[in-house]
C-alpha cells in the first residue's frame, strides 16, 4: 500500500448504499511505515521519480556545455525559496462508469473520462481483450480540469472486472469523500531560484530548481514538470536562463493534470522574483516588467520564437481597462486614513504556450455524415465538459458546409467513431478537433461541388439528394494535427515546442481585514489576446472561470495531510472553494482586437487553461495590503509569502504586537506533529 486511500479491491452489491457499507466492513492488516509526505522529506531521503533530473539551459542553444556563472560578478543579485500548494479539482460530477458487457468478450463503456481513448487502453489491458472489441462512450461530463484525463481509467478497469465476471452490467459512482483521496491533485511545487540583474534592471541570469510533490506514481508528472519549466520565463526575457527540474515520490495519491499544467506554478515562481527585485532594490514592478518584456521575433529559453507577440498590448490595454494609476493613488490614500483594513492593487501579465509536449497527442479525428433530409450527424474526439467545445464545433461544421447550425448534430464521442483520441486537455479541444471537422466538411463539399454548379437555384436538400441518387458518398472522415517540436529536457536542447502562445493580463484589488486575515476581491479587469474568437460568449465565460478557479489555488484551498500520510481534506466541510460571494464585486473582461491566429481553426485561439494564472493578481494584491500593513509597523524588507493566501497565512504575515506575542509556529513545510501543508 503506497498511500492512504490507495484502492485495493472492489465490493459488488446490488446497490450503492449496500456496497459502501460492506467495503466499510472489510479489515486490512497492515504494517505501518513512517511514510514520506512533503517536498522536503522527499528531498531529504533522495525520493525522486526521476534519476536523472530534466534541465533547460538557454546557452545551450549556441554551444553544447552547461555554463558556470560567476555571480559576484553582477550588480544586483536576488535569491530565496517560494512554494505553491496543490489543489483539488472539485468536478461536479465525481468519477464514475457504467460497463456493459456484450457477446464473444464485447465491452461496452459509459464513462465520465477526457480521454475515451485512455480508458478502452486501461480496460483493454485489465480485461486481456484487444481494443477492437471495447467501446467506449462519452456523451458530456460534469467537468474535468484535468482531473479526468489519467484517472478514469482506474475506475472503469475495476468495473469492466467485475462486469465480464458476473456477466452483468456494473455501475461506480464515487462519494466525494473518497474521490479526494483517491484519484489525485495539482502538483505542488517548491522553487529555488538566483536571479542577477544590472542597475538598470536588466534581467540577466536566471537560476531555477523546480521540485514538484508527484505522489506515489509517475503518471503525468513528467509533463507537468516540463511545461512548468518551458513557462518559468512568464512574458521576461533573461539573458540565460538554467532550469532543473525533479520528481518528488511521496506517499500520496499520484498528483495528477490540473487546468494549466504546471504553468500557474512556473509563473508564480517568477512573478514573485519580479517582486523580490522590486522590493530588494526600490524598482518599480510594473516599469521593470515592462523593462524585460518579450519583443517580436525574441526567442524563449526552450527554443521557441515569438510570433504575434501581444503581451505589451494586452499589457498596456489592462492599465487603461482598470484606469490603474489612478485606483493605485486611492488605495494609498485609502491606506494611509485605515489602519486595519488595507487594500492592494496589482497586475500580472500571462503567456502560455499551446500544444501537448508530447508530438504524438497533438492530432484528432473526425467522422461526419451528411442523410438525405440534409440533416449532419459530426463526430469528433473531443470531450463535452461544459467548456462549449460542442458549441464551437457546431459553429465550425456549419460554417464549413455553408448550412444552417440547426442542421447540425453532435452524439457522443465513442472509440468506435474516432479511434486512438488524445485527451481533450491543453486548450486544445477546438483547435485539433475544429481542423479534424474543418477537414471532414472540406472533403464533402468538394462532392458536392458538381451538383451545386449543375443547380446553382437549388438548395442544400436539392445537392445533397443528386449527390445519393448518383452514389456519391455523404460521409467522411477528418484529420487534424498542430504544430509541436519537443524538447529535449534531458540535455537541455530547445525547440519550437509550441504553434503559437496565448497572452493576457490581469488587475485586481482587494481589501484585507488584517486583524482576522479575511479579505474580498473589488474588482477585476482583463484582457486577453484571443485571436479571432470562435464565440465570445463562451470565451468570456472561460476566462472568468479560470480567474476564479485561479483565485481559489493562489487564495483559499489548501491541501492538508497527517504527518503519517492521512489526507484531511476530503470535502467542502474542510476543504473551501470559491462561491458566489468570492467573486470579485466588480468583474470586467475585454477581448484583444484585431489579433487574428493563422495557427488556428479559423484564426481563433485556444482559451480553457490560458486566463487562470491571472487569479495571482488577487494573491500579489493580497500581499500588497499585508506590505501596507507591515510598513506601518516598521517592517518593510522583502518578506517570503507562500501560496495559498489562506487567512491564517495573511494574519501570520501581518505582523504586530499580536503576532509576537504567539508561540513560533513550524516553518512551511517541515514536520508538524499535527498537521502538514502539502
Amino acid at each position: 500500500i503506497e498511500f492512504h486511500g490507495q484502492p485495493i479491491g472492489a465490493i459488488i452489491a446490488e446497490d450503492h448504499e449496500t456496497a459502501r457499507r460492506a467495503a466499510a466492513l472489510v479489515k486490512v492488516k497492515i504494517e505501518k511505515d513512517q511514510p514520506i509526505v512533503t517536498i522536503e522529506q522527499a528531498i531529504e531521503k533522495q525520493s525522486f521519480l526521476n534519476q536523472q533530473p530534466f534541465y533547460i539551459h538557454s546557452s545551450l542553444l549556441e554551444q553544447n556545455s552547461v555554463p558556470e556563472y560567476d555571480w559576484s560578478q553582477y550588480e544586483k543579485v536576488v535569491e530565496g525559496q517560494i512554494r505553491i500548494g496543490g489543489q483539488e479539482h472539485f468536478y461536479l460530477e465525481t468519477h464514475n462508469a457504467v460497463v456493459i458487457p456484450g457477446e464473444d468478450d464485447e465491452i461496452e463503456v459509459i464513462s465520465s473520462t477526457q480521454s475515451a481513448s485512455d480508458v478502452q487502453r486501461d480496460v483493454s489491458r485489465a480485461l486481456g481483450v484487444p481494443r477492437h472489441k471495447i467501446v467506449v462512450k462519452v456523451k458530456r461530463i460534469g467537468g474535468g480540469f484535468g482531473g479526468k484525463e489519467c484517472a478514469s481509467g482506474l475506475f472503469a478497469a475495476g468495473v469492466a472486472v467485475a462486469a465480464k465476471k458476473l456477466r452483468l452490467p456494473v455501475k461506480i459512482y464515487i462519494e466525494r469523500f473518497d474521490d479526494m483521496a483517491i484519484s489525485g491533485t495539482r502538483h505542488p511545487f517548491l522553487f529555488n531560484y538566483k536571479v542577477a540583474l544590472d542597475n538598470t534592471g536588466k534581467l540577466l541570469n536566471f537560476d531555477a530548481k523546480c521540485y514538484s510533490n508527484c505522489g506515489f506514481v509517475l503518471e503525468l508528472s513528467q509533463s507537468v514538470m516540463e511545461r512548468a519549466m518551458v513557462h518559468i520565463d512568464n512574458v521576461y526575457k533573461f539573458e540565460n536562463v538554467d532550469v532543473c527540474g525533479r520528481l518528488c515520490r511521496t506517499n500520496l495519491a499520484s498528483s495528477t493534470a490540473f487546468r494549466g499544467f504546471g504553468s500557474p506554478q512556473g509563473m508564480f515562481c517568477t512573478e514573485t522574483i519580479i517582486k523580490h527585485i522590486a522590493e530588494k532594490f526600490g524598482f518599480d514592478e510594473n516599469k521593470l516588467r515592462e523593462q524585460n518584456f518579450y519583443n517580436e521575433g525574441d526567442c524563449t529559453p526552450f527554443g521557441m520564437h515569438l510570433r504575434q507577440c501581444n503581451i505589451r498590448r494586452c499589457w498596456d490595454e489592462c492599465i487603461e481597462l482598470s484606469n490603474f494609476e489612478q485606483r493605485k493613488n486611492a488605495v494609498d490614500e485609502y491606506n494611509k486614513k485605515s489602519p486595519y483594513i488595507k487594500r492592494g492593487i496589482y497586475l500580472i501579465p500571462t503567456k502560455f504556450g499551446i500544444g501537448f509536449g508530447y508530438k504524438q497527442m497533438n492530432q484528432a479525428g473526425a467522422l461526419v455524415h451528411i442523410y438525405t433530409d440534409g440533416s449532419v450527424l459530426v463526430s469528433h474526439a473531443g470531450m463535452e465538459m461544459g467548456q462549449g467545445l460542442h458549441t464551437k464545433i457546431l459553429q465550425i461544421a456549419a460554417r464549413c458546409l455553408e448550412i444552417d447550425i440547426s442542421l447540425v448534430h453532435i452524439e457522443n464521442a465513442a472509440t468506435d467513431k474516432v479511434p486512438n483520441t488524445s485527451a481533450t486537455a491543453a486548450s486544445l479541444g477546438s483547435d485539433m478537433n475544429g481542423l479534424a471537422v474543418q477537414d471532414a466538411c472540406r472533403k464533402l463539399m468538394e462532392r458536392i461541388k458538381p451538383f451545386k454548379e449543375a443547380n446553382p437555384t437549388g438548395c442544400w436538400k436539392d445537392w445533397v439528394m443528386q449527390a445519393y441518387v448518383n452514389r456519391v458518398s455523404l460521409s467522411a472522415t477528418g484529420f487534424g494535427i498542430i504544430h509541436s517540436e519537443p524538447v529535449d529536457f534531458f540535455n537541455g536542447k530547445g525547440a519550437e515546442m509550441f504553434g503559437y502562445c496565448v497572452y493576457g493580463a490581469g488587475c485586481a484589488e482587494v481589501e484585507v481585514d488584517c486583524l482576522t486575515g479575511d479579505h474580498k476581491v473589488l474588482r477585476t479587469d482583463i484582457v486577453m489576446d484571443v485571436g479571432d474568437s470562435l464565440n465570445p460568449a463562451v470565451d468570456i465565460g472561460q476566462i472568468e472561470g479560470a480567474f476564479v478557479q485561479g483565485y481559489g489555488l493562489f487564495t483559499m484551498e489548501e491541501l492538508k495531510v497527517r504527518p503519517d500520510g492521512t489526507r484531511l481534506t476530503r470535502g467542502p466541510g474542510n476543504y473551501k472553494i470559491p462561491s458566489a460571494d468570492d467573486a470579485p464585486r466588480n468583474f470586467n473582461v475585454k477581448l484583444l482586437k484585431g489579433s487574428s491566429n493563422k495557427m488556428g481553426i479559423f484564426s481563433s485561439k485556444a482559451i480553457g487553461e490560458p486566463p487562470l494564472f491571472l487569479g495571482s493578481c488577487t494573491f500579489f494584491a493580497i500581499r500588497e495590503a499585508i506590505r501596507a500593513y507591515r510598513m506601518d509597523n516598521g517592517l518593510n524588507d522583502y518578506f517570503q509569502m507562500d501560496s495559498p493566501a489562506t487567512p491564517e497565512r495573511i494574519r501570520m504575515a501581518c505582523e504586530d504586537g499580536i503576532t509576537k506575542k504567539l508561540p513560533k509556529l513550524p516553518e512551511e513545510g517541515t514536520y508538524n506533529p499535527w498537521i502538514v501543508n502539502i
